[in-house]
Parts: structure tokens; C-alpha cells; sequence
């Protein structure tokens, strides 16, 4: 567009100019968007050599020029408030691409170029660009083709439609980014709704461009690594008039035995796809819509209901945006331009009101045409236009105009000297290059008024999140699309489907989901024989050989005799074992000798002995040393999923509890020897009771949220392991996260390994001050036995898994109760004449 007239020329001219039917809006700056408001276009000469002509469009689009007025909307919106951009004025240069790559290919190359005849350039040929960001566009094929060129030049672009996978590609489009979610997320969604009704056999259609050719490629390698089902076939939709290929496909539908048709294609595709299925009158297919067509309401009409009724679709979030009717219904055509090209609004108006504005086509009011006045009332006349119910793209539109407004007050607050560029500089309108705007679009995060969170991933792709729609056909004819549920994907739980199957509406005589297999499931007595050409769902059922016979189950084996089935033996650690006996015993009498000392120390909690070792936290102690060996009891018996999410849990806050009090126990050890000095007498003043309480709290609370974590995002759960032996089922607990579990490992060694260093610095305090030689032996002991039980658990097969953990259990708890409470309970039982204050003050001073 812009070429220099001279090599020392400061100054550039068009070479000239497209006619575009477009919006504009003067500002400080200027944000460009492109949207379907005319469905087909005429093409004259676009090239430079003849005078350019205007590219005839028409076909008006209501709901296009809808997304087109909630842009301008967004940016009044943002005019007026004074916390965003409050010195700036944005403007807009909107434009219409008749849904041709051709129209929207060249108004993209206005936008950036700008509309200038002549432009003067200062000596560093920088400036506010002519646009700093476009909106748009809808068609991923156009959007491929556009962010090509401009994101040459790093110009961002924020679509509010273009889906396909290809665009995440950071390296092939380094300033594209888009408020809608990927294609791969919208395939996978599929997938999980076929997985959920079972259905196993399915027909796969996509439109003849890159958002269908590309969702088919996913397609395919998605459900093949799923193994949820196979394709029955595979159809490319044509573009335009091809009435023999739209009748071979529909024939192939007809003839296909799978019930589920899944379309990823448009609404032109489906509307000339719909007719052919008319005609050929096939019906009892269960349709399933990608969001490009999932709230069409140009194929919810009477006569294609009985086809697509109880279809279910994926479609874009749907949203809210207050003020925004108020702001259509004030929209007047411009009475300047009434023959222009670029006025859109005259076109929407005839279209709207069915008439026309002077000077009418010939013919017109003699043919009964009423002439516009330009006064008519919008709120009188009944249109699509002002049903903001369900605003899906708009909402879309809504986020990327504020998505680019965020990022411009993001650059514009930035504090000189402590910018993101070059020697920390911060970026300025007046010379804004492009790509640092892409900086801080990288970076943006806001809340939407509808408390949507907007941001995007290192590939520019939105939140995925989509709702998942069904048409429902009323006995009165009427047709209400309703949101039956929804799948996102979050950062803990994965990809989730949510669905209320008590509100969908099937189109069959049985009102239920429809079956769709290949190949019904073999009964007994036969097996299955792959058919020759077929897919792996598509088989045959034949006849068991002599001497074999099938069963459905898996929990069987056969008999020694191989004559017969027998049901496989089941392994876990049972009450009923001597191994299970053996270790149920040793917990319980841990547990009892715990209790024992527990109440010979509350017994003699008045002698110098108990109360010279901080009593309230060896209560505490012993009591988690008695939950210690209860915990232990949750790995006995057949794994259930109460018992697999609540044995970690139990055993990890336990045994964090027990470490916690020694650590605690350790510090003050520490402190009141200190404190014993002279000038040292602080210390024990902000280490007293209540925060040793506190700090126990706390340290134990961590945990509890480690557990929590856990068993929120990937929770343990029962199992039945067939690997290790043909004939024996092993019940066992999955952890479900390694990561989960080995975090709860780390924090108790974290804690235990803490423990034993200040332990081991205080064990040569005079006596009288020193328990930190037992926390010493009894840590040393915790860590010996944990340390040995990470290669043990690794390596045990089965049942013995659980009874590896079971013995460290028993084994530490064992080590720490001796080890701290044994000494203690000799001297209080059998050699009473030691448990005096002068005694083991004096030993203490002779020690010294």
C-alpha cells in the first residue's frame, strides 16, 4: 500500500484505495475489527490498474452487525470510565468481509495501512499506528491468511471466532490471540459426549476449509487415542451449489448404521446440507453441532425440526453486558449517508423495517415498497437484533475489545525507568510500536462485569470453557435451544463434563438416548472376529472353538482341570491373615500402650519429672503417637474408596501432628537454656505456651491442605489390578497423584529432618535442661525406618504394598514412643526416689 516516493523522501502516498463498506469513529487511537454484515459479495476488478470499483455485498446479516455495534459498544463504554484509559479516546474503523477471504484479506491491509492519502513521517518514521489493534476475524481461514501478513509487522489480533487448532502455533502467528477456546479443546468436548451416552460408532462431517479440515485431523487422532469408538464415515461438505456431491453424502448418511452425526461446519454448509436431507427424508439421527452452528437459529425453523430436533451442540460461553440494548436502541442511520457505500446502518435499517431510503430502486413503490423515513421505532418491530439472551460471539467481541483497551492502560501506567523493554524503558503512544502493545496483551488478566476472568496462555488461546446446548422441539412447534451442562478445563481437575441428562430432549419414540455401535457386544459362547476392511468397533460374533467357552466377566479363570470357569482369586491384606493379624495386633497395642502412659502421665503430672518436659506437649504427643497407630488400621481390609481417600489423609496429618510437638519440644529445649543466661530471659517470652500452640497449629494445618488438595484434585481410589497375576485380582488403593503423595512424603521428612538438626545442636546442654538427646535417637530412628521404606514401597508387589507402609507406620510410631517416653516412665515407675526436683537439679549442676 505504501511506498516511498523517493529514497530521501519523508513522506509516503497510497498507491490507492479499496471501497469497503464500513463504520468509523474518530479517536486518539484507533481499534480496527472486521465482521460478517453481508452473507455473499460481487467482485469487481480489486486490483490497481483500473479505477477501484465498491465490492457489492449483500445478504444482510443481522446477527454480524450486532457483533459489529456491541464493539462500538465496548468502546463507548470505555470512553466513559475515567479508571481505564482515562486519557485516551479510543475510535474505531469497523468493517464488513461479506465472508469472503478475498474482502477481508483487503480491509485487514486498510487497517493497518491506515486511509491517508499522504502521510508526512518525522526522521525515526514512528508514530501512533494506524490502527494498534485488530478485532477479528470470525473465519479461522481468514484469520490464517490475515495474522499472516500482520503479524509479520507484530500488529495484534484478538478473534472472537477463529477456533482452528493452527492458530496456537506461536511461531506461524506471534501476535494472534482469540477469546474463543481452541478446536482441540472443542474436539475433545466431543469426544467426552460420546464417551458419556457410550455411543462407539459415529459419522464425522466438516466444511472444505482449514476450521474443518483441521478439526477432522484432531478429530481422528483424539478418538483413536481415546478408545471411546470409531468413525463410520468421514464427508467434506462443499462450498456453494454442488447438488450431486450433497446427495452422495446424504446417501451415505442414510445407508450408515451409526445414529450420531457430528458436523464441524458452518451455517451456510448446513442450511444446503439440510435441504438434500429433506429431500431424501432421512431422519432418526442423533446430530451433534460445533459451535459454529450450535445457536443457528436460521436451521431452528418448523420444517427442519423433525430432522435436527434434540440436536446437541457445543457452544461459546454465554455472557451478559449491561447497557447494551439501551445502546442499540439508539442507533439512528445518518442522513448524510444514505447513498453511501460505507453505511452499513442504512442497509440494516431497510433491512429491519422492509423499506427503502430515497431515492428507491425503480419500480420499488410501484410495486407497494414503503420509503424509510429514518424516525421508525426499533422497539416496535420484532427482531433478532435486540434479543441480547443469548449473547455468545458479542460477549466474545465484548472481552477482545477490552482484552486490547487493558493492555493500553497496562503500557500506559508503566513508570519510567522500570519499563519491561530495553534498559527498563517504558513504551509511549506517540512512538508505539506494535509488539510491545503484544507484551502486555500477553500478559493481561481482568474480570469481565459478568465475573468471567479473561487472560490468555502462552499460546494466546482463552479459558476454555464451553456450554453444551440442546433444541428443544415444543408440541406447539415452537423451538427453545436450552444449556444442558457444560465442560471446562481447569489446572486441578483436568477436563470436566457436567451435564443434566434430566433436561435433555431426545427427538426419538423412546424419549431416550439413541444406541450407536458398530457391532453389538459378543454374549457367551462366541468371541470376536474382526471384520476384513472395518473398523476395530465393526465385528463378528462366531462360535467358541470346541473345549472353549467365553464369558463377559473378567473376574474368572479356568479351572485346573481347564474344563470349566472358576472366579479368580482376590488378594489384599485382610483381617483374616496371620500377616494381617500380626500387624492389626501390633497397632492396637500401641495404640493401648499409648493410652497407658498417657494416663500414668497424667497420673503424676505434678512431678518434677513430667513438668520439667513441657507436660501439655507430650499430651499432645501421645496422643498423636495413639492416632498413629490407628491410622495404620485403614490399610487392613478390601480397599474402599472411603478408606483409600481417608488412609493417607489420616496418616499424613497424624504423623505431621507427632513431628510438630517434637520440633516444638525441641525449641523450647533450646530456648530455656538460653533464657538461662544472663540477659537471655526475652527468649522464652516469645516462645510461650500460646505460640507453641500456635506454631503446632499452623505446621499441622499445612498438611490438612496438602490432603486436601490431593483428594480434591486427584483423589486415591479402590482398584482391581489384574497385572500382576492371570488368576488372582489384586484390590488395591491408586494414590491418584504421585505428586500428591510424595508432597505429603517430603513435608513429613521436611519436618522430621528439621527435628533432628536442632535436635543434634542441643545435645550437649547441661542435663537439666535436655531432652534433646531422646528427640536426637528418637528422629534418627523416624528417619532410619522412613528412608528405608521408599525402595521397599517401590519394589512390593500388591498386598505387600500396603504392608510396607503399614510397618513403617508401626515401626516409627514404635521408635518415637520408646524413645522419648520410655526413660521418663522407668524413672516414674521404678525408681520413684529420682522424680524429685533436688535430685535432678543437682544432677544437672554435678553434670555441669
Amino acid at each position: 500500500h505504501c511506498t516511498m516516493l523517493a529514497i530521501f523522501s519523508s513522506s509516503c502516498h497510497l498507491q490507492g484505495q479499496f471501497h469497503l463498506n464500513g463504520m468509523h469513529k474518530t479517536g486518539d487511537v484507533i481499534l480496527g475489527g472486521l465482521f460478517e454484515v453481508h452473507f455473499f459479495s460481487v467482485f469487481p476488478d480489486l486490483s490497481f490498474t483500473v479505477q477501484p470499483q465498491q465490492i457489492i455485498c449483500h445478504g444482510f446479516d443481522v446477527l454480524g452487525f450486532r457483533q459489529a455495534q456491541t464493539m462500538a459498544f465496548a468502546i463507548d463504554e470505555i470512553n466513559r470510565n475515567n479508571e481505564l484509559l482515562p486519557n485516551v479516546a479510543l475510535g474505531y474503523s469497523l468493517y464488513d468481509n461479506c465472508v469472503e477471504l478475498g474482502v477481508g484479506f483487503r480491509a485487514a491491509l486498510s487497517l493497518v495501512s491506515g486511509q491517508e492519502k499522504q502521510f508526512v513521517l518525522d526522521d525515526t518514521c514512528v508514530g501512533i499506528p494506524p490502527v494498534l489493534g485488530i478485532v477479528g476475524d470470525s473465519s479461522s481461514t481468514r484469520s490464517i491468511a490475515i495474522s499472516s501478513v500482520v503479524g509479520l509487522y507484530r500488529v495484534p489480533m484478538v478473534s472472537y471466532f477463529a477456533t482452528c487448532s493452527c492458530l496456537s502455533d506461536q511461531e506461524k502467528f506471534p501476535s494472534f490471540f482469540r477469546t474463543i477456546p481452541s478446536d482441540a479443546f472443542q474436539v475433545s468436548a466431543m469426544i467426552q459426549i460420546l464417551k458419556h451416552f457410550s455411543w462407539a460408532w459415529a459419522g464425522l462431517l466438516v466444511s472444505d476449509d482449514d476450521y474443518g479440515l483441521h478439526a477432522a485431523r484432531s478429530f481422528q487422532v483424539d478418538l483413536a487415542q481415546s478408545g471411546v469408538g470409531c468413525l463410520a464415515y468421514l464427508e467434506v461438505l462443499p462450498w456453494g451449489e454442488n447438488p450431486s456431491e450433497l446427495k452422495r453424502i446424504v446417501n451415505v448418511m442414510r445407508k450408515s448404521t451409526a445414529h450420531v452425526v457430528i458436523a464441524f461446519a458452518h451455517e451456510s454448509n448446513m442450511i444446503d446440507l439440510m435441504e438434500e436431507v429433506m429431500r431424501q427424508n432421512v431422519t432418526g439421527l442423533q446430530w451433534m453441532a460445533s459451535e459454529a452452528w450450535a445457536s443457528a437459529t436460521v436451521l431452528q425453523t418448523p420444517r427442519l425440526m423433525p430432522y435436527l430436533g434434540g440436536t446437541l451442540g457445543i457452544a461459546i460461553r454465554r455472557g451478559e453486558i449491561p447497557g447494551l440494548k439501551e445502546f442499540l436502541l439508539q442507533i439512528q442511520p445518518n442522513q448524510d449517508l444514505f447513498n453511501s457505500y460505507e453505511n452499513n446502518m442504512v442497509r440494516f435499517w431497510e433491512h429491519t423495517f422492509q423499506c427503502k431510503f430515497a431515492p428507491p430502486p425503480v419500480g420499488w413503490v410501484e410495486a407497494g415498497g414503503t420509503l424509510c423515513t429514518g424516525r421508525e421505532d426499533l422497539e416496535k418491530v420484532e427482531t433478532e437484533f435486540l434479543d441480547i439472551t443469548n449473547l455468545r460471539p458479542e460477549y466474545n467481541v465484548y472481552k477482545a475489545v477490552y482484552a486490547l483497551a487493558y493492555a493500553l492502560d497496562d503500557m500506559l501506567r508503566c513508570e519510567p525507568g522500570k519499563g519491561p523493554f530495553r534498559g527498563n524503558s517504558c513504551a509511549s503512544l506517540q512512538r508505539l510500536e506494535p509488539w510491545q502493545l503484544v507484551h502486555y496483551l500477553q500478559k493481561v488478566n481482568f474480570t469481565t462485569s459478568f465475573g468471567d476472568q479473561v487472560s490468555f496462555d502462552e499460546n494466546g488461546d482463552a479459558l476454555p470453557i464451553y456450554d453444551i446446548m440442546n433444541w428443544l422441539w415444543l408440541p406447539d412447534g415452537r423451538t427453545e435451544v436450552q444449556t444442558v451442562g457444560e465442560v471446562k478445563k481447569s489446572a486441578f481437575k483436568g477436563e470436566e463434563l457436567l451435564l443434566d441428562e434430566d433436561k435433555i430432549f431426545w427427538n426419538f419414540e423412546s424419549t431416550k438416548p439413541p444406541r450407536s455401535v458398530c457391532s453389538d457386544s459378543c454374549p457367551p459362547g462366541t468371541r470376536m472376529a474382526r471384520k476384513k476392511g472395518q473398523p476395530e468397533c465393526c465385528f463378528d460374533c462366531i462360535l467358541c472353538s470346541d473345549g472353549k467357552i467365553s464369558n463377559k466377566s473378567e473376574d474368572f479363570w479356568s479351572s485346573p482341570q481347564r474344563d470349566h470357569c472358576v472366579p479368580k482369586k482376590t488378594e489384599f491384606l485382610s483381617y483374616h491373615e496371620p500377616l494381617g493379624i500380626c500387624l492389626t495386633t501390633a497397632s492396637l497395642l500401641g495404640a493401648i500402650i499409648c493410652a497407658a502412659v498417657l494416663g500414668i502421665f497424667i497420673h503424676h503430672r505434678k512431678t518434677p519429672i513430667v513438668r520439667a518436659n513441657n507436660s501439655e506437649l507430650s499430651f499432645h504427643l501421645l496422643v498423636s503417637l495413639k492416632l498413629c497407630f490407628l491410622c495404620s488400621l485403614l490399610f487392613i481390609g478390601r480397599p474402599r474408596l472411603w478408606t483409600c481417600q481417608l488412609r493417607h489423609a489420616a496418616f499424613g496429618i497424624s504423623f505431621v501432628l507427632c513431628v510438630s510437638c517434637i520440633l516444638v519440644k525441641t525449641v523450647v529445649v533450646l530456648a530455656v537454656f538460653k533464657a538461662s543466661k544472663p540477659g537471655g530471659g526475652a527468649s522464652l517470652k516469645w516462645f510461650g505456651p500460646l505460640q507453641q500452640r500456635g506454631t503446632v497449629l499452623a505446621l499441622t494445618s499445612v498438611q490438612a491442605a496438602i490432603c486436601t488438595a490431593w483428594l480434591v484434585s486427584a483423589s486415591p481410589a479402590p482398584h482391581k489390578n489384574t497385572e500382576y497375576h492371570n488368576d488372582k485380582i489384586v484390590y488395591e488403593c491408586v494414590v491418584g497423584s504421585t505428586v500428591g503423595f510424595a508432597v505429603l512424603l517430603g513435608y513429613i521428612g521436611f519436618l522430621a529432618i528439621l527435628s533432628f538438626l536442632l535436635a543434634f545442636m542441643a545435645r550437649n546442654l547441661p542435663d537439666n535442661f535436655n531432652e534433646a538427646k531422646l528427640i536426637t535417637f528418637s528422629m534418627l530412628i523416624f528417619c532410619a525406618v522412613w528412608v528405608a521404606f521408599v525402595p521397599a514401597y517401590v519394589s512390593s508387589p500388591g498386598k505387600y504394598t500396603d504392608a510396607v507402609e503399614v510397618f513403617a507406620i508401626l515401626a516409627s510410631s514404635f521408635g518415637l514412643l520408646v524413645a522419648l517416653f520410655g526413660p521418663k516412665c522407668y524413672i516414674i515407675l521404678l525408681k520413684p526416689e529420682r522424680n524429685t526436683k533436688k535430685v535432678i537439679m543437682g544432677r544437672g549442676t554435678n553434670n555441669s
